[in-house]
């Protein structure tokens, strides 16, 4: 005689009762951050797709991801250092400090007003550029940690320093394209698929994008970066050594930095100094509207994958559909808030 199996009986969901959609969503959005970005992404394209039909053709496509290469390069360095619950406002002052190594090392020698380092082996000079980035990020990594100062302040402080001594060291000198060796401009390079073209850069992005995306995922590092982000003195208790955790973020998101100052002069095919180092907040735009949480612990590189897009959708979308500079301003702005909002939200769930 068969026996009917035992019913399984949830009791946390018996003592919370039945949940409302609105709660539903809320949790679905709590488990997977990235949900809501995706659906702002493909709405948006739809959308501009219908205003103008240019939007969806191979050539304006291409030109997309072209864009959004540094912006989503950089904004893998912002992730880390956000979900630790840090910020770092001289991501961008750091690439251009990393590029200009690079340029001036590897320009030719006979090249007018050129420095004393110039002609080196470009690619001596591009792992130099890097180098240079990581001990930059080293350097916002120390002191944050041995001296406890908050990210915020150490940041704003290394973004000044770093663009002053870039513009001191290098004499605010832009290398242009045909004084700068293949090698260093490798990445801007785009080969055909199709109609699409699809930049060296891109791929370079994607790679990073799935490397970091795993080790967050899978290794004891990823998760000790969550921990942290959610709760420092949790973390610690539970025999994290959260300071140095913390560095490591930063002498990575440093590594980042310097491989988008590589991306950075095949993107643009000339290193200037006065390239915009106020990037950084197109880095925290790109996070944010991602679902990554401000107050850390919580989202995916995923997400920021999407939010860098959208930042570039909306405003090449903006541009088709003939609206001013300024709208596209505002649109980002606007995204910004909701994504904060939600955020806000989603932290409420119940579990």
């Amino acid at each position: 005689m068969s026996q009917t199996p035992p019913v399984t009986v949830d009791l946390a969901d018996e003592f919370m009762g039945p949940r409302t959609p609105m709660q539903r969503l809320q949790s679905l959005l709590h488990r997977y951050p990235y949900v809501s970005p995706l659906v702002v992404l493909v709405f948006a394209m739809l959308v501009f797709a219908l205003i103008n039909p240019r939007f969806l053709l191979p050539g304006n496509l291409s030109f997309l991801t072209q864009q959004t290469v540094i912006v989503g390069t950089l904004a893998i360095a912002q992730t880390l250092i956000i979900l630790t619950a840090g910020i770092d406002l001289s991501i961008g002052a750091i690439m251009v400090f990393g590029q200009m190594v690079m340029a001036n090392l590897a320009v030719s020698v006979t090249a007018s007003n050129v420095l004393p380092i110039a002609g080196q082996n470009p690619i001596i000079a591009i792992l130099l550029g890097i180098l240079a980035a990581v001990l930059a990020g080293c350097l916002n990594g120390f002191l944050i940690t041995r001296f406890r100062l908050p990210p915020f302040i150490v940041t704003l402080g290394t973004l000044s320093v770093f663009t002053a001594i870039t513009l001191i060291l290098f004499k605010a000198r832009t290398i242009q394209g045909p004084e700068i060796p293949d090698a260093l401009k490798f990445l801007g390079k785009t080969f055909q698929i199709g109609s699409f073209q699809l930049m060296y850069g891109v791929i370079l992005m994607v790679i990073l994008f799935a490397i970091f995306s795993y080790i967050l995922r899978y290794t004891a590092w990823g998760r000790h970066i969550y921990a942290v982000g959610d709760d420092p003195v949790a973390a610690e208790l539970s025999g994290i050594n959260v300071n140095r955790v913390i560095f490591s973020v930063y002498a990575v998101a440093g590594l980042i930095m310097g491989i988008a100052s590589w991306v950075y002069i095949g993107r643009v095919g000339s290193a200037s100094p006065n390239a915009d180092p106020l990037i950084n907040l197109d880095t925290i735009t790109a996070v944010v509207i991602g679902g990554v949480s401000l107050f850390g612990g919580r989202g995916t590189l995923i997400g920021t994958f999407i939010g860098a897009f959208i930042i570039t959708v909306v405003e090449n979308g903006l541009a088709l559909a003939g609206l001013d500079q300024a709208y596209r301003v505002l649109a980002i702005g606007i995204l910004v808030i909701l994504a904060v909002a939600i955020d806000q939200w989603i932290r409420k769930v119940k579990t």
